[in-house]
């Protein structure tokens, strides 16, 4: 097999040097490019490389209006798995079977899971994104809120412009710098981009077997296990201890069959894991194996890596889950409330922005705990009101 980009991303770790953001614009380009030159980049290479950046406005009103994460599991899962995407994911299986086949005999990562984040990052590849990637690195670096995230990834492009393979004035991709049909940062790209035709280049966003091999590799080198389970489906009991339920919580099939939980069809998948519940004790239930883990090194959004894992069951030949009859969510106004309640409590939720993450949950259910109510991490009204 042919690799192309062998070079770790070590050069890419975050300079021990206090990285500076904010100010003037020009200096601040400035500055990126000296660190460039100490960094061995040639004046010549560096001076084209930043010609064309300038500062988008674009990407930080994206940044800061992540609206979809504030849907819940049932509704956001609706939004983004179609019919027509099930179809296109089945379809898209049978095209590239040699593909899959070789992403998961070389990298141990089946074909659902690849699917599933091909059709959530982009449709398959048909919406990739439309900002400047350079522009949006640099704007987002240069914006003080996780500059230590997106400073690394410019000089990660500038190796990768100096490969011939990122052109600073014409790539395109999502506006927080991912490039290709699976959507990835340049450092992954250095450390995992596989050339998958083996015409000698790495193409994410025009090659299928380039982008799904580098998908794949950039599973397995968060941590995927080839072979074992991520997501299943299980049904619980109508009284069982809830605080044992979540992310925090992993405990063996056998002790959690001894709680009352089954699995919806068939058996245990793997020997241990988490109970999820995504909308609380009367909503959809699942088992989260070890390998579930690696989808929020992917992303942070506790709904989005839920649908996403849910979403590679389906492609994989699970049925729908059972909806149950959840409690109604909290509106955004009311999710907000909450998390200024639980904040002013010394939780640690986070930015107050109406999105159920992983913060919030912890605290829902500390608070439902101590209130004697069933500790199932979903917030309802009553609780909202109990905490005044």
């Amino acid at each position: 097999m042919h690799h192309y980009f062998l070079t770790l991303a070590l050069a890419f770790t975050p300079l021990t040097v206090h990285a500076t953001c904010g100010g003037d614009w020009g200096a601040f380009i400035n500055e990126l490019k000296q660190e460039a030159i100490a960094k061995g980049h040639t004046q010549d290479s560096v001076d084209r490389f930043f010609s064309s950046a300038r500062q988008d406005p674009k990407v930080l009103r994206a940044d800061r209006a992540q609206g979809v994460f504030k849907r819940d599991f049932v509704d956001f899962s609706r939004l983004v798995i179609s019919g027509s995407r099930l179809e296109k994911g089945r379809a898209n299986a049978k095209k590239y079977a040699s593909i899959f086949e070789r992403a998961e005999r070389e990298y141990g990562v089946p074909p659902g899971v690849l699917l599933a984040f091909w059709a959530l990052e982009t449709d398959y590849g048909a919406v990739q994104g439309e900002f400047n990637t350079l522009n949006a690195l640099i704007t987002l670096s240069h914006d003080c809120r996780r500059p230590e995230l997106f400073r690394p990834q410019i000089f990660a492009a500038l190796e990768l412009f100096e490969r011939g393979s990122f052109d600073p004035k014409t790539t395109k991709g999502a506006w927080a710098g991912e490039v290709g049909m699976v959507q990835m940062l340049p450092a992954d790209i250095i450390e995992n981009g596989v050339d998958g035709d083996g015409d000698g280049k790495v193409s994410l966003k025009t090659s299928v077997p380039d982008a799904l091999l580098s998908g794949a590799k950039m599973l397995r080198s968060l941590g995927w296990q080839a072979g074992q389970p991520w997501l299943q489906e299980v049904q619980v009991p109508s009284e069982m201890d809830w605080t044992k339920t979540g992310l925090e919580t992993k405990l063996t099939t056998q002790e959690w069959s001894a709680m009352g939980v089954t699995p919806r069809s068939g058996s245990f998948q793997g020997d241990t894991g988490s109970v999820l519940l995504p909308m609380g004790k009367n909503g959809p239930a699942f088992i989260a194996y070890p390998n579930f883990d690696v989808y929020f090194e992917w992303n942070q959004s506790f709904v989005y890596v839920t649908t996403a894992a849910y979403f590679a069951t389906r492609l994989s030949g699970s049925p729908v889950y059972d909806v149950g009859n959840p409690t109604p969510s909290l509106s955004d106004a009311e999710m907000k409330s909450l998390q200024k309640k639980l904040a002013a409590k010394g939780y640690d939720v986070g930015k107050i922005d109406g999105i159920l993450g992983s913060g919030t949950r912890a605290a829902v259910q500390a608070e439902q705990q101590r209130l004697g109510m069933a500790a199932d991490a979903w917030p309802t009204t009553e609780l909202l009101r109990s905490l005044d």
